[in-house]
């Protein structure tokens, strides 16, 4: 029996953008449970009570699409976050970053902007009129990789036929990582030895997040290591034909601050010649103050860019006490915060610099008193974005519950995350609320559920 379902347009709420079809459960559900999480175990995962019972399955053009688009709209993003300065100095203030973020950059401005958007994941979700880019983040630390990695092993083998075929496609996160750092080696000239630079202490003190990328990267054609931020000096205090001259940055400087974690290793590590990437300047491309920037126009855009930034972004703007323009060919001029505060239900409010979903606000879900307030506190700081709330839409999807005997069909919105690693397609992680419900979704946030996303 074919493991393909033809649906149709799914439901009220659904959109053509997901296709008609669909792959059904394959096996049991306690078999898919337990194979789900075998895969992911002790990778510091909250535990999940709704998981899924297939990948979520779209035709290839919408897959195609979030790649064709993401790729474009880094560029710009890279763009307009290194114009907003000629220097590191002037970015920081432009931005207003807080004091812990004035470190860990490489001596080389060059080689600082070069590397900043090795490792880039934009939050997708699908509205109305299609896929809109809700943030992007830019950032070695970034979820999805080995997640989505643990995940297609699973399909892979449960989709399997008797020649090892399965009816979908889509690029394994970790090999196009480890193309990525063959190629960053051969640009450098440089050895392929690769640091993998974070801490079992922000993974509920397991090293498998790690292992599990160390092992794939030694047996794919490089040498790799998972280093602790006490032994970091190990990767270049050595003889130098065992030094790791490249490395992943697979950590936050927040989260370390809050872990208590000394960043002094990786300042070290980086004035001794190992370049983690992404590099410091990826913070930049990472701030919401970008996105505003990007959505308000910048002067240096061509018309299909405009277009562009249109058609995939969400109204954003970089939250003062100003005049802005509100429509899409800038026909209406509004004052930004009154504007804001009267159309509470219309808006998302978001700090420039956050994780998890912990520095957003939806004014639909805020009293209007408690709403007016932030508006104005976050006016007054100048460093928050305000972003027209998409109403997302959803997909049908087979999910599998704690201690159910049969999977049962949900109507999820996903949160779409494609992965891109030297500019390369590496995969779409996806975050959803299992049960069907909406607000911020985030995994270690607010524990929803997540998936791979393949391509029929």
């Amino acid at each position: 029996m074919s493991a393909l379902e033809d649906i149709g347009i799914q439901a009220a709420s659904g959109h053509p953008w997901f296709g008609t079809r669909r792959l059904a459960p394959v096996a049991p559900a306690h078999t898919i449970r337990e194979m789900l999480r075998t895969g992911i175990r002790d990778i510091g995962y909250p535990h999940q009570p709704l998981l899924p019972a297939a990948p979520i399955a779209l035709p290839r053009a919408s897959y195609a699409e979030l790649f064709r688009a993401s790729a474009a709209l880094l560029d710009l993003v890279r763009r307009t976050a290194l114009e907003a300065a000629p220097t590191t100095e002037g970015r920081l203030a432009a931005f207003g970053m807080p004091e812990s973020e004035h470190q860990l950059f490489v001596a080389d401005q060059f080689t600082e902007e070069r590397y900043a958007d090795c490792v880039a994941r934009p939050d997708i979700v699908i509205g109305p009129n299609g896929p809109r880019f809700l943030e992007f983040n830019v950032s070695g630390a970034l979820g999805g990789a080995a997640e989505t990695h643990c995940r297609l092993e699973v399909w892979r083998k449960l989709y399997a036929d008797d020649q090892g075929r399965v009816p979908f496609t889509s690029p394994d996160p970790l090999a196009v990582r480890a193309e990525m750092f063959r190629a960053l080696a051969a640009e450098l000239g440089v050895a392929p030895r690769v640091a993998l630079a974070g801490s079992a202490r922000d993974q509920g003190g397991f090293t498998r997040y790690f292992d599990l990328q160390a092992d794939y990267f030694n047996n794919h054609g490089l040498t790799a290591r998972f280093f602790e931020p006490e032994d970091l000096h190990e990767a270049w205090d050595c003889p130098p034909h065992l030094r790791y001259p490249l490395g992943l940055r697979d950590f936050t400087i927040p989260d370390w601050l809050e872990l208590g974690i000394d960043t002094a290793p990786a300042q070290a590590a980086l004035d001794n010649g190992c370049l983690l990437v992404g590099t410091q300047t990826s913070t930049f491309l990472s701030s919401k103050l970008t996105m505003g920037m990007l959505s308000e126009g910048r002067p240096w855009m061509s018309a299909a860019e405009r277009a562009l930034v249109d058609t995939y972004l969400p109204w954003t703007r970089v939250l003062s006490h100003r005049w802005t323009h509100r429509g899409v060919r800038g026909e209406r001029k509004v004052d930004l915060v009154p504007f804001v505060v009267d159309h509470r239900e219309r808006l998302v409010l978001k700090e420039s610099i956050g994780m998890s979903g912990k520095q957003v606000v939806i004014g639909r879900q805020t009293g209007r008193a408690e709403w007016e307030a932030l508006v104005c506190a976050a006016a007054e700081r100048g460093t928050s974005v305000v972003q027209e709330f998409v109403e997302p839409r959803t997909c049908r999807l087979a999910m599998v519950a704690d201690g159910a005997d049969e999977p049962h069909d949900a109507d999820v919105a996903p949160v779409f995350g494609p992965l891109l690693f030297g500019g390369r397609p590496a995969g779409v992680f996806s975050r959803f609320f299992g049960d069907g419900t909406a607000g911020i979704v985030s995994i270690m946030g607010t524990n929803s559920s997540d998936n791979a996303v393949v391509a029929l």
